[in-house]
């Protein structure tokens, strides 16, 4: 490990070891746990907490009070906002540990989770997908859906730079804003082909 290489808050404790790439930068009060592994410029926002066994890609924006147990593991692009939730035991008691037998949650590239989302283990959400502020996630969510609402309900789709997609009774949309992009949808399915 180079410290050099990226930044660290003198407040944030960093067990070791660690993989911690290039650029990312961890702030006021975060712990990151012996084993993580970050990929390169990452921004860590205050309090964040990474377990052992997570894994995250690179270029991923946790922001502040955000919590990543073990077994989560984060693709590269993902946000996160603001104190949202992940889970990883589906039926915990604090008399019956589990010791470490976790159920592992994947969250897919570029995909966007909101403030105080929460995320129930053993599901992924999909590619480009953007989870609402405050909704409860307890099942699959297809790439480039647009989910809110507790529990968790899509309401249509959102394409990679975060603009509504709106299909209007054809089956291809095309972003107007930043990215221009051209999506297809088929058999209930969101995919870019431009």
């Amino acid at each position: 490990m180079n410290e050099a290489n990226y930044f660290v808050h003198p407040t944030a404790v960093v067990d070791e070891p660690v993989e911690i790439g290039e650029g990312t930068r961890i702030w006021h009060f975060s712990h990151i746990m012996s084993g993580a592994k970050i990929g390169a410029k990452c921004s860590l926002g205050q309090n964040v907490y990474v377990g052992s066994r997570v894994v995250i890609g690179s270029n991923c924006k946790i922001q502040n009070n955000v919590s990543i147990y073990d077994l989560v593991t984060l693709e590269d692009n993902v946000f996160c906002g603001p104190s949202c939730v992940f889970t990883n035991d589906m039926n915990p008691r604090a008399a019956y540990p589990k010791g470490g037998v976790w159920i592992p949650t994947l969250v897919k590239e570029g995909a966007s989770i909101g403030a105080n989302a929460t995320i129930l283990c053993g599901i992924t959400l999909g590619k480009h997908c953007f989870i609402g502020a405050g909704a409860v996630i307890h099942k699959d969510v297809p790439d480039y859906a647009l989910m809110v609402g507790v529990p968790g309900r899509q309401i249509g789709w959102m394409c990679e730079c975060g603009e509504r997609l709106r299909f209007d009774d054809k089956d291809t949309a095309t972003c107007n804003a930043r990215c221009k992009g051209t999506y297809k949808l088929e058999d209930g399915k969101v995919r870019r082909i431009s």
